[in-house]
């Protein structure tokens, strides 16, 4: 089997923000949008590999398709989140930008061979899901998430 490419495919960009609603209508100023809710998180909660994950279950999130690339907005709740940890450290920003790949479990598996920690990952019992790894600080200057869409 040929190793999974894993950060070759863009598929979205991730903002960590105070305030979603003012984000959201900030964007569709600029003619960017439409935004929709991102669905529940509900189908990942037996599968959630994270701290907090209750802080995990209050995220926020919207996202609008664009030509290219998908564009998400994260409003993070106070708690044990990463993405609440970013807001308080660094304000609003880029959080992470996720890459598609075909074989989640593969790819990760790849990318810890090839030296990348696993901050966080998450499953649907579909197939699909995520993977965060320790970048930002080893270079990076950002996160970066491999995700998979599930068979359904």
């Amino acid at each position: 089997m040929a190793q999974p490419k894993l950060f070759n495919d863009a598929h979205h960009v991730c903002i960590i923000v105070r305030d979603i609603e003012k984000a959201t209508k900030y964007y569709e100023s600029l003619g960017i949008g439409p935004w929709k809710d991102f669905p529940s998180l509900e189908p990942y909660l037996g599968h959630l590999d994270e701290d907090g994950k209750s802080a995990y279950m209050s995220l926020h999130y919207r996202f609008a398709n664009l030509n290219n690339i998908q564009l998400q907005l994260c409003q993070p709740k106070e708690g044990k989140s990463p993405q609440w940890k970013f807001l308080l450290e660094k304000g609003e920003g880029v959080y992470h930008i996720g890459f598609s790949v075909e074989d989640l479990d593969a790819s990760e598996k790849v990318a810890q061979e090839i030296g990348l920690e696993v901050r966080a990952h998450g499953r649907r019992a579909d197939g699909a899901g995520f993977t965060y790894f320790e970048t930002e600080n080893e270079g990076a200057g950002v996160t970066l998430e491999i995700r998979a869409a599930g068979l359904s």
